[in-house]
């Protein structure tokens, strides 16, 4: 059975390469992310700006979901179909900055892959080299097993149909057990891809956020949405009374990335990892 996309988007949108040397990361470059900071810093709302001047409560905008920060030349991660709402218009994110009001800064999309709902963009000008408040975030080596324990991080604006730069984000922190991994074509005619199971109820907004290890602190998937289908899973929360989330396992991401040539850090050691151009 396949997952329809319109079925994630109605309900959550508002939205053979070979790696090159590993390099160690400078201790300025080591992501850190023991921190609550420090996780809220590395995701960033993917929006479009609708106003040309601001108004007493800012820029007026459209939100659609989230993306996170891979290193620190501003590149970012997050799941395509929060693109593919935008259609051919320029997206932005929108960044918080410690005694000024959030900023929009565009965001170039680099590379997709729609079968299995990945995008890759970068940030211009870099924030990492500006005033931002801005981390990022390690990328694990392997996923998680059943049993461990997970927690996704995303932001949405305080007032999700009528968001301004001015308004407060609410950051949302859905936590819970891996619960199984499970197939499905997230496209029609697509391959199968295979999609991470945990434990929690994922709200409006969250598609793109990390779903990072409790124990790695390292990023294991992209959320994909609510899991719709009804299985031993689902039943499971069901009972329990919660939710199921689904993301896209990290591997996805890292093979678009040797692809690109675009850096990324593993973790828990913190080595830059750089594929061949």
């Amino acid at each position: 059975m396949d997952i329809p996309r319109n079925a994630f988007l109605g309900l959550l949108a508002a939205v053979a390469l070979a790696c090159g040397p590993l390099l160690l990361a400078t201790a300025e470059d080591r992501p850190a992310i023991s921190s609550d900071d420090a996780l809220s810093f590395a995701i960033c709302p993917i929006v479009y700006p609708l106003d040309q001047s601001p108004s007493q409560r800012g820029f007026h905008y459209l939100f659609y979901g989230n993306g996170f920060f891979i290193n620190r030349d501003g590149y970012l991660l997050t799941a395509a179909h929060v693109l593919s709402q935008l259609t051919d218009s320029q997206a932005y994110i929108v960044l918080r900055l410690p005694m000024a009001p959030p900023r929009f800064l565009k965001a170039t999309v680099i590379a997709t892959d729609k079968d299995h709902d990945v995008a890759l963009l970068q940030a211009t000008p870099n924030p990492f080299e500006g005033k931002y408040q801005v981390r990022f975030l390690p990328l694990a080596n392997g996923q998680p097993t059943p049993g461990q324990s997970v927690l996704a991080a995303a932001l949405r604006p305080s007032r999700l149909k009528d968001p301004h730069t001015f308004d407060a984000f609410v950051e949302d922190r859905p936590a819970g057990q891996v619960l199984d991994y499970e197939s499905s074509r997230l496209e029609k005619d697509a391959p199968e891809t295979e999609l991470l199971l945990f434990g929690h109820e994922v709200l409006l907004g969250d598609s793109g956020a990390p779903v990072v290890g409790a124990d790695s602190q390292a990023v294991v998937g992209l959320v994909e949405g609510r899991w719709l289908r009804v299985n031993g899973a689902s039943l499971a929360a069901k009972q329990s009374g919660g939710g199921v989330g689904a993301a896209v396992p990290i591997r996805y991401a890292i093979h678009l990335l040797l692809q690109q040539g675009v850096a990324w850090h593993d973790a828990p050691a913190a080595l830059s990892r750089q594929a061949n151009p």
